[in-house]
């Protein structure tokens, strides 16, 4: 085939402009072989810049593209657009990567015009090369996933169903909720938080749409894009739901008292419990870790109690398996370890508490009635210090992260406690203030100047007990004056961290997170609700920490996703994957334990063990093929002859 291939090279305003000289680039790229059009444009993203390059495809009749500019990941598809606006086949168009790879990296721009000039050669061997592929057609499960049951999971849950589609709601939880259950107010406008979730809670139970499973984990999860099978293990609760009507006999008449998680510690529960009152499904379950029976084969109280003979003892976890085409990845947060935090007394003191343990005090159904009281003599505390980024903003030690709620949670917790405790003293102790939300400074100006709290710039360096006193030791910033504060219970604004299962589910997942655990999105900018994995979509602070707000925007954005993809009657799969040449493979079986997908296994062909490659499974990493001892595995348009051209052509002079 006579190659008639097309070089654009993009200015990228003074991206790429201020450091390659592109009218040079363009010179010389017009004269490499194969290339019989060169041109510039200071856009080329823009519509202009892609009507321009359509219409040269048609002038030219050009069967190869190369679009020198920015990544690929920002634009490959649309430049491959343009492509099939013009007849061309998408993938005989390639993106040269001269910003990101070349003027983003380089300050002398004689080095950084060659350069461009060597990237755009090699593109233009690989495009000679290039096979017309076409996409690979894959069946939809309209039904969705959602992975866990708080805030995001539940408005993720909510908008897919009220879509028409069917959704699967996995919580490990006895209830969904998570934890804006156990939050007193929210901020800016104090609006309770039972009375905003409570009906959601209830709607997801009662929406037809909606398969809900709590107290229930995600075990395996196989298959592809719009083809996944769920493995769900329903956890025991020894209870029969089915015949329980949550009367709340058995919970009264059970001997047992532990510690209530969603208290968090401040308040006990029974052995058989129901997580809060409002909670859905508002049925109980036994803790076979505290159980009297499972530890010493006595008790069975509640059995006795039980009318309807809902208790069985005997119940065994059970896995069920569920098909869907899409995935949503919402697992919330849990909270640093505050036994980390031993310069503050975490752990030691039982009057320095977190954030959350604050709420549950400040909560008309908290431990307490509402009533601020402190854990160690259930006396009013008439002083109360708040201490914020605890954990966060402290690479050295913990967390290098801001958890953006703090700030604003400790102030509307100050707020709160002041009108609790009309003659109360509340303290802000705080590194800066980062109040970015609509409405949020004016909250926290309030907080300021109407409720009059004492705002405190400076990081506190210890806490200790005096004489049944805290004493907090601080330097005020502003003064330059060092403090030394005497009160009655600490607070501690401390930092959100992933939930403790996602290394777990991001293995299970084959979803990736970054170095802190959050889940990774495939683009910041224009990708910010889809993991890398094709079909799996994050939402809520299993991406990253944030408030209610925008946790549920981005649920909502994660669900329209879903919807998006639903809308299609079939997906198509890149055909850029890995192949096996039959001949060559010797069927050692490296490849199989290598692919990061599952996408491969052994065969008997013609009574020889060869290595099979499942495409829609495979997404083209190279794995298989860097691995392969014999060259068997390559990869549809990253072959290996493509590639030993590139090099040649990046190396030569």
């Amino acid at each position: 085939m006579e190659q008639r291939i097309g070089v654009f090279v993009c200015h990228c305003g003074i991206n790429i402009a201020s450091i390659v000289r592109i009218s040079d680039v363009v010179k010389a790229i017009g004269d490499y072989p194969g290339v019989i059009h060169a041109e510039e444009y200071k856009y080329m993203c823009s519509e202009p810049g892609q009507s321009m390059i359509q219409k040269r495809i048609k002038e030219k009749k050009l069967n190869g593209v190369i679009v020198a500019a920015c990544s690929p990941t920002l634009h490959e598809l649309t430049f491959r657009n343009v492509a099939v606006r013009s007849g061309l086949n998408p993938y005989r168009c390639e993106m040269a990567n001269i910003r990101e790879h070349c003027s983003w990296v380089h300050h002398d721009k004689d080095m950084a015009t060659a350069k461009a000039i060597r990237i755009i050669r090699s593109l233009v061997e690989k495009v000679k090369l290039n096979e017309e592929l076409e996409p690979l057609a894959v069946s939809i499960t309209k039904r969705a996933l959602i992975i866990g049951g708080g805030i995001s999971g539940i408005q993720a849950a909510l908008d897919i169903a009220n879509a028409g589609y069917e959704v699967i709601l996995v919580e490990k939880s006895p209830s969904i909720g998570g934890h804006m259950a156990q939050l007193s107010e929210t901020f800016p406008t104090l609006d309770c938080s039972q009375c905003i979730l409570t009906p959601k809670m209830v709607e997801v139970a009662q929406n037809r749409n909606i398969k809900l499973y709590t107290y229930a984990e995600v075990d395996n999860i196989s298959g592809f894009v719009g083809n996944f099978k769920v493995n769900i293990r329903l956890k025991a609760s020894y209870v029969d739901w089915d015949k329980c009507v949550g009367c709340g006999l058995c919970i009264e008449k059970c001997p047992t008292k532990v510690s209530s998680e969603f208290e968090e510690n401040l308040s006990k529960r029974k052995a058989i419990y129901v997580p809060f009152p409002q909670a859905v499904p508002n049925k109980p379950v036994i803790d076979r870790e505290h159980c009297r029976y499972f530890a010493t084969g006595k008790c069975r109280v509640c059995e006795k109690v039980c009318e309807l003979k809902a208790i069985d003892f005997e119940e065994e976890d059970k896995v069920i398996e569920e098909d869907v085409g899409a995935i949503v990845v919402a697992t919330g947060y849990q909270l640093y370890d505050i036994q980390k935090i031993g310069e503050y007394g975490a752990g030691k003191y039982k009057d320095v508490i977190t954030g959350l343990q604050f709420e549950r005090l400040l909560s008309a159904s908290g431990p307490t009635g509402g009533e601020v009281k402190r854990p160690s003599d259930g006396k009013v505390p008439k002083r109360v210090s708040f201490i914020s980024c605890v954990g966060s903003r402290d690479p050295e030690l913990h967390k290098s992260y801001c958890s953006k709620v703090c700030c604003m949670y400790l102030a509307k917790q100050a707020m709160l406690y002041q009108h609790r405790v009309p003659k109360g003293k509340a303290t802000v102790f705080y590194i800066d203030i980062r109040s970015d939300g609509k409405n949020y400074e004016e909250f926290v100006q309030r907080a300021q100047e109407e409720e009059k709290i004492n705002f405190i710039r400076g990081k506190v360096s210890k806490v200790y007990e005096d004489n049944g006193e805290l004493v907090l030791h601080a330097v005020d910033t502003l003064s330059g004056e060092p403090l030394e504060v005497r009160t009655d219970l600490v607070v501690l604004g401390i930092a959100m961290t992933p939930a403790s299962d996602i290394d777990k589910l991001t293995k299970i997942l084959k979803i990736q997170s970054d170095k802190d655990g959050f889940l990774t999105e495939a683009h910041p900018k224009l990708r910010p609700v889809e993991s890398l994995t094709p079909g799996i979509f994050i939402a809520g602070c299993a991406h990253f920490p944030k408030d209610i707000p925008d946790t549920v925007a981005q649920s909502s954005a994660s669900a329209s996703k879903v919807m998006e993809m639903f809308g299609h009657k079939e997906l198509s799969h890149d055909p850029m994957v890995a192949w096996v040449d039959e001949d060559l493979c010797s069927g050692c079986g490296i490849c199989i334990s290598l692919c990061p997908y599952d996408s491969r296994v052994l065969e008997i062909k013609e009574g020889k063990r060869i290595a099979t490659v499942n495409e829609i499974l495979c997404e083209g990493c190279g794995s298989c093929i860097a691995a392969c001892p014999s060259g068997a595995s390559q990869q549809r348009n990253l072959q290996d002859n493509q590639l030993l051209k590139m090099t040649d052509a990046v190396l030569s002079e």
